[in-house]
């Protein structure tokens, strides 16, 4: 499917099931390498993201296996930490598995890993982090080699609340001989949910959710079950866009625990959101109403995932509304395209826009150049007059099952071309 095709200005109604977690799901994929017997992950979402890591996962030896509910993953022959360079290409998500792999096979060898074009994102403070804990890295023509001797525990002070430095120091942690403490540990749920796996499978993990984890290694592990909860970012994206275009909608399985930031946020932009015993309701009419300064921060604060959700929405807002980007440099790429709609979307500099409302959007061809940035000319769609047709699709399904049945359940007229 190439590209996205909408008819805009239609109020959404209805309820749609939000899916299992990417950010979720990855990490925990990653982990099944460390026991070498079968695990069954339950609610993976079938996204691209997660079908890239099983392709990696099977170049490894493990055998992976799509069930009704989930997948079963029986890493029991892995031997070696070895990847293809062009498997890791394009995902940034593969840098979990180098925890895991210096945990397993006392090796790795990688690619720089791709991913959206949001931002630097260097690997330096993974690689730091590992070296404390007894790993030793080198790279030639584009390849990160790692190898250790034996990893052991170390006190690890995180200079910035990394997630993916956070979740590479847990897997190599629980391999390691002695206990892992880190400091200024990422908080995300996401974090918590690869905690809550390994427990599962017999790993000693304290702290899970707060910023100070101990990690208790030399443990054997063995083959759990694992439900992957459902995913923040999707449902905070089906959120805006019920705010963007209208209407009342259920979002059944939506973590309302996890999504505090979002729903304050959607509340300011004039939405009456309440948790239900399933999941959060929606419900928003007329135009949305400006924020006067909207900041991405680390959990719990608003996330970086949603910004250009919420700038698509801001973009219809009746006043002015300041964004502001605090994790990521390059995270504006959509306001581009949005202005080709008819937003008025003005960039201050690398982390801040000002964002002038306009009392209609309007249709037009654009492209999706990342991700969530996708996903935010998707909600504009929504909200315009008119067609509007999205490409560079392929982004949009690195993270979402599938955007355009799940919005068709709400009522939206959108179909994948």
């Amino acid at each position: 499917m190439d590209s996205i095709h909408i008819q805009g200005g239609i109020a959404l109604q209805g309820q749609v099931r939000i899916q299992g977690s990417k950010n979720a799901a990855l990490p925990v994929l990653a982990a099944t390498l460390l026991t070498v017997e079968q695990s069954y992950i339950r609610n993976c979402p079938r996204i691209a993201d997660v079908h890239a890591m099983v392709s990696l996962l099977r170049k490894l030896g493990c055998l992976v296996t799509w069930r009704e509910e989930g997948l079963q993953v029986d890493s029991s022959q892995v031997c070696r930490g070895a990847m293809r360079g062009e498997a890791v290409k394009g995902m940034r998500s593969s840098l979990c598995l180098l925890g895991a792999l210096l945990g397993r096979c006392g090796e790795a060898l990688l690619e720089h890993p791709g991913g959206c074009v949001i931002g630097e994102r260097p690997i330096d403070l993974h690689l730091w982090a590992l070296e404390q804990m007894g790993a030793r890295f080198s790279e030639e023509k584009g390849m990160i080699q790692g190898r250790t001797e034996g990893l052991h525990g170390a006190r690890i002070a995180l200079p910035m609340p990394s997630v993916g430095a956070t979740e590479n120091i847990i897997l190599a942690g629980v391999m390691a001989e002695g206990d892992t403490h880190i400091t200024g540990a990422a908080r995300e749920p996401e974090i918590t949910a690869l905690c809550r796996y390994l427990q599962n499978c017999g790993a000693v993990i304290e702290g899970a959710g707060t910023d100070h984890l101990l990690v208790r290694g030399g443990n054997n592990l063995y083959g759990a079950e694992f439900t992957v909860p459902s995913d923040r970012i999707v449902a905070g994206t089906y959120l805006m866009a019920c705010i963007g275009a209208g209407g009342c909608v259920h979002l059944e399985g939506a973590p309302a625990d996890e999504m505090g930031a979002v729903l304050r946020t959607a509340s300011q932009m004039g939405a009456s959101c309440w948790p239900t015993e399933e999941g959060i309701c929606i419900q928003a009419s007329g135009c949305p109403k400006p924020v006067e300064r909207l900041s991405t921060l680390p959990y719990p604060g608003f996330p970086t995932d949603l910004q250009s959700a919420a700038l698509a929405v801001l973009a219809g807002a009746e006043g002015r509304s300041v964004v502001e980007e605090r994790i990521f440099e390059n995270r504006f790429r959509v306001a581009v395209e949005l202005n080709r709609m008819g937003a008025c979307i003005q960039q201050l500099d690398a982390h801040t826009v000002v964002v002038r409302g306009v009392r209609q959007l309007h249709g037009a061809e654009v492209a999706a150049r990342e991700l969530r940035g996708g996903a935010a000319l998707v909600i504009a769609g929504l909200m315009a007059q008119g067609k509007t047709r999205v490409t560079g699709c392929q982004y949009i399904y690195r993270g979402y099952e599938n955007i355009c049945r799940d919005l068709r359940e709400l009522g939206a007229r959108i179909v994948s071309v």
